[in-house]
């Protein structure tokens, strides 16, 4: 697997004990994805890998634990629920799913994306949040034994519409990708004038497992039939799961849109979430979360109507496919600028040719360098706070990052401007003034001298 976890000076708390922990778990998952796509090695993956992660979940939770408890830190009660779960529900069920599926390309792929997806949220959010530095995003969820009368209604529902014995995965899920998904958001009135968000997110294979058997679907792949279905087995799926919940008073669909994975992703970012589970149905995973009754910011998915469902459906597979096709082929570009207006200029100019990621802050970078290594950096010298420079010297500080090229972004193009850029030997300099064309061209020329 080309992608690796980097830990990053920035990432330490200041408290020893915690941050060589954190260290050796980046470390130890380093080596799982190496050996990830190696079949041969994919016994060695449980077997280090649970040894590990039970071996931390006893020492570092502690520890952790211990320092929240002895600087009094008001979060504690939140924090210790996620490592509970991650202890003692989380890990115990993948180590199941390898088992019983004697380490199959499917349960390592969920075992590796569950696992490093929760290592760095947690690390960059929850425990970073210890010491002041960010803040919880579980701060509103519902209390456990909530989740936990949730989780048992849903395992129920999908043994009673599919026949399938789901085991609950985690009751704090935080967005981790296990496979290809498709993300489906439905927006409810309730009598009061308030609004429920609920996505549910399908493993691909579950929908051709399941809802693609029913409509007789002789398919491997997603396609707009099984993706229509499934808009009504879930609307189907979430009045069911009302009769558990009368109190929800969902009276009505407002929207309901399909989402990308990046889409899901600005969801969460914004959300404070109520529920967020996620299952293994043993045909594939399942999330449900919700956000009530926060609003959905627009723009985010189109809004599917009757006259539009069909077009929209077929809009939405295209666009995965385009994705998905631009994931392995197109080189990545991440901009790096405190200006709004900036960074969606330079994504909309590159964002045909390169897949581009975007970052408003020096940290936000890093943490974007660290869950999706750039081919590029297009990097704002004049950022607050955290500048240019501070942020290259973060990314040439770590050996896996170092070798990633800088090109610098400047609105000054005065002599002296420049004289404090050319000596920290980015891969170039932009001039923000400079004409659209002549950004774009100096980008690609930078990827055809690579080539050469």
């Amino acid at each position: 697997m080309e992608e690796q976890l980097m830990w990053q000076d920035r990432f330490n708390m200041g408290v020893e004990c915690i941050d060589k922990e954190h260290q050796k778990l980046f470390g130890i998952m380093n080596k799982m994805i190496s050996f990830g796509e190696r079949p041969e090695k994919h016994q060695w993956i449980c077997d280090e890998g649970i040894k590990f992660f039970k071996a931390h979940a006893v020492k570092h939770f502690a520890e952790e634990e211990d320092y929240m408890s002895s600087i009094r830190y008001e979060g504690y009660a939140t924090h210790k629920r996620l490592h509970d779960n991650f202890r003692d529900v989380t890990l115990p069920q993948l180590e199941w799913e390898l088992e019983q599926t004697g380490y199959s390309v499917a349960a390592v792929n969920h075992f590796l994306g569950v696992c490093t997806g929760w290592l760095i949220g947690h690390t960059l959010t929850e425990d970073l949040a210890i010491v002041g530095e960010g803040e919880s995003k579980w701060a509103e969820l519902l209390p456990e034994e909530e989740q936990a009368s949730m989780g048992e209604a849903i395992v129920h529902l999908i043994y009673d519409m599919f026949r399938l014995k789901a085991q609950i995965i985690s009751m704090q899920y935080g967005g981790e990708r296990f496979g290809n998904g498709i993300y489906y958001r439905l927006k409810y009135e309730t009598d009061e004038g308030g609004e429920w968000e609920i996505i549910l997110i399908f493993e691909e294979r579950l929908l051709i497992n399941t809802v693609g058997k029913m409509v007789d679907a002789k398919t491997d792949k997603i396609n707009s039939m099984i993706i229509n279905a499934t808009r009504y087995t879930a609307r189907q799926f979430v009045e069911k799961l009302k009769r558990y919940f009368p109190s929800a008073d969902l009276r009505k669909i407002k929207e309901e849109s399909l989402l990308n994975y990046e889409q899901f992703q600005q969801v969460l970012e914004k959300k404070k979430l109520q529920f967020s589970l996620l299952f293994d149905t043993g045909a594939g995973y399942f999330a449900f979360c919700v956000s009530a009754p926060h609003l959905l910011e627009k723009g985010i998915g189109s809004n599917i109507k009757a006259e539009n469902a069909m077009s929209e459906i077929e809009k939405y597979l295209a666009q995965n496919l385009e994705e998905n096709a631009r994931q392995q082929k197109k080189k990545k570009v991440l901009v790096v600028d405190d200006s709004d207006l900036m960074r969606l200029a330079i994504k909309q100019l590159l964002e045909n040719d390169y897949e581009v990621g975007l970052a408003q802050s020096g940290m936000a970078a890093i943490r974007s360098i660290t869950l999706n290594r750039p081919d590029l950096v297009l990097l704002d010298y004049e950022m607050p706070v955290c500048d240019g420079r501070q942020v290259l010297d973060m990314i040439r500080a770590e050996e896996e990052t170092a070798d990633i090229p800088v090109i610098f972004l400047t609105g000054r193009g005065d002599k002296e401007s420049i004289q404090k850029i050319v000596p920290l030997k980015p891969a170039g300099y932009l001039l923000k003034t400079m004409k659209p064309e002549e950004i774009k061209k100096s980008v690609d020329d930078f990827f055809e001298k690579q080539k050469g």
